[in-house]
């Protein structure tokens, strides 16, 4: 009788393993809907922290660095009052720069990224350890100006974009003081348990830059670096005219695939995290994305170094509250059809005027 029970648990085992194998929905493989759904974006608004932190006339080219950047992430949507620019040293007035109120990235001097409406949060010894880690965590002393606070919320992405001079697992600050990576990562941790972004891209411009992710715990983080510890970040090109080198490598490569971005631009940051490739860079591009759960290819660019966002013009009443919803839709379908709705926008450049 023993084994007549074996038998038959045994002939139960078996149907049931081969209804699991005849079974059409493979469970191994997630909806494409889902899947499309968790890669979509779900921010609202945009933030960037742009830093130079090292000061003197031969560290021109920090400054250009992070102008450069500035210029593009204005371009793309994010206003002033949500740019958050720390500039330790003034190159536009400083006594050697023999073009008084400008700054070039290029020795064409083709664009001046100083321009004539950069606005300058941090200037000088205003730049501190202490203000930019009080900056990202929120605690900003009493008095502080409302321009100068980070006022980002759980549906911000954020952009970090660090340019100096930096070693193995630090960035100089005024060439006097030096954030670590563990207060870094102590800092952006602060900022997800505070609900101060939805994602943070992080972009380091420095010599063993990558030393400055490595401690990073914080979900939805998204990192990229212009060098591997134990490598140099190099500059670019010099300006014999001043004398000094005008851009970093890595900068000049990344600032060349954001100029060709326009605000509704497909271009991914998947792309971008492919440029400058070692043979042009001679660093090596350092990528950390296992705290990130999209797609990098799936990504808009814009998502981070844009902020302009899809509208929709209606010429018909909308109802937003949904109460009494089958009078509100019978009495608009009374109303009389009026003529489609379109947007002419004249042109910049009119041709025909100089016919």
């Amino acid at each position: 009788k023993l084994n007549k029970m074996r038998m038959e648990l045994a002939w139960i085992v078996v149907i049931h393993l081969v209804g699991c194998l005849a079974d059409p929905q493979d469970t191994s493989v997630l909806p494409e809907g889902f899947v499309d759904a968790t890669q979509r974006s779900t921010h609202t608004n945009n933030w960037a922290v742009l830093v130079d932190a090292s000061r003197f006339w031969f560290n021109y080219r920090h400054v250009a660095n992070v102008l450069s950047i500035y210029r593009s992430v204005k371009r793309l949507g994010i206003p002033d009052s949500q740019i958050i620019l720390m500039i330790a040293d003034d190159m536009a007035c400083n006594p050697r720069n023999p073009r008084p109120g400008q700054v070039y990235n290029n020795a064409n001097q083709h664009i001046n990224v100083y321009g004539d409406d950069v606005e300058v949060d941090y200037r000088g010894y205003e730049v501190t350890v202490e203000n930019f880690v009080r900056l990202l965590t929120g605690r900003t002393q009493n008095g502080t100006a409302r321009s100068k606070k980070l006022l980002s919320d759980a549906g911000s992405n954020v952009l970090i974009y660090l340019t100096g001079h930096g070693g193995d697992g630090f960035l100089k600050f005024q060439d006097s003081e030096e954030i670590t990576s563990q207060e870094l990562a102590d800092g952006i941790q602060q900022m997800w348990e505070k609900k101060r972004y939805n994602e943070l891209f992080f972009m380091v411009d420095t010599c063993q830059a990558a030393s400055l992710y490595e401690k990073f715990t914080s979900p939805n983080v998204l990192a990229v670096a212009s060098s591997l510890v134990g490598e140099d970040s190099l500059s670019h090109h010099v300006d014999p005219s001043i004398g000094v080198y005008m851009i970093d490598r890595y900068t000049y490569y990344a600032l060349e695939f954001l100029e060709k971005v326009q605000p509704f631009s497909k271009r991914t940051i998947g792309e971008f995290l492919q440029v400058c490739p070692k043979r042009v860079c001679i660093s090596t591009v350092g990528v950390r994305k296992d705290l990130y759960r999209r797609d990098p290819h799936k990504v808009p660019i814009t998502d981070f170094f844009g902020a302009i966002r899809p509208t929709r013009v209606s010429t018909h009443r909308i109802n937003v509250t949904l109460a009494n919803e089958e009078d509100f839709i019978a009495q608009q379908d009374e109303e009389p059809l009026k003529k489609p709705f379109k947007i002419v926008l004249e042109p910049q450049f009119p041709s025909e005027f100089f016919k």
